[in-house]
């Protein structure tokens, strides 16, 4: 399945997710990256084994807190994908936002969506990452739709997608449900709805 910008651009302007709540959290920034392997992929990072680290051996999008320095959340995320993968800014092709998601470490995070050109080798610390994984779109979308996680919003406890080795949980599937959500009530067709 290849999904083209257009359909990624119009499940992003679509009615958006949610907005920043009202309270103080920590903020933080991450990127919902799309590339064409083919078909099309996005890329995500397994955190590494570290004891008292919160995200160990979780599975989420390449990003991190917004420091005082940064002077909007998109160059946050455009700073953490530098430093965490070695991904130029110059080689992602930024969409919009998807909206903001809290974890439950009361943390919010703002999402959002490029097209990445694949230029750049990847690059990461051992310390903090265990590995890059790039995810085929298709399988999560597939994963979306056999589990009956369309058209509502599950618990956590079943918000599950599946990727390998791996299952992705927490807040990361809860933006993956969202944009999944967005991508096919905006683009109706045979091979987003899972029937394909």
């Amino acid at each position: 399945m290849n999904i083209d910008r257009a359909a990624i651009e119009k499940a992003i302007l679509a009615a958006g997710g949610p907005g920043p709540p009202d309270w103080a959290h920590r903020q933080a920034s991450v990127s919902l990256l799309f590339f064409d392997k083919p078909p099309t992929h996005f890329l995500a990072i397994l955190k590494a084994d570290r004891n008292g680290y919160v995200w160990r051996n979780q599975v989420a999008l390449p990003g991190g807190r917004i420091d005082e320095k940064d002077p909007s959340s998109l160059h946050a995320a455009m700073r953490e994908l530098r430093e965490e993968l070695d991904i130029a800014a110059d080689n992602v092709d930024y969409l919009g936002s998807l909206g903001h998601f809290q974890t439950l470490q009361d943390t919010v995070i703002e999402v959002f969506v490029g097209i990445w050109n694949q230029r750049d080798t990847i690059h990461f610390d051992t310390r903090e990452i265990a590995r890059v994984i790039q995810v085929p779109l298709e399988s999560v979308i597939r994963t979306h739709f056999e589990k009956r996680l369309n058209g509502r919003l599950p618990g956590m406890e079943e918000l599950l997608y599946p990727v390998d080795d791996l299952v992705i949980w927490g807040v990361t599937a809860k933006i993956l449900h969202h944009f999944i959500e967005r991508l096919c009530t905006e683009n109706e067709s045979s091979l987003l709805s899972g029937t394909a």
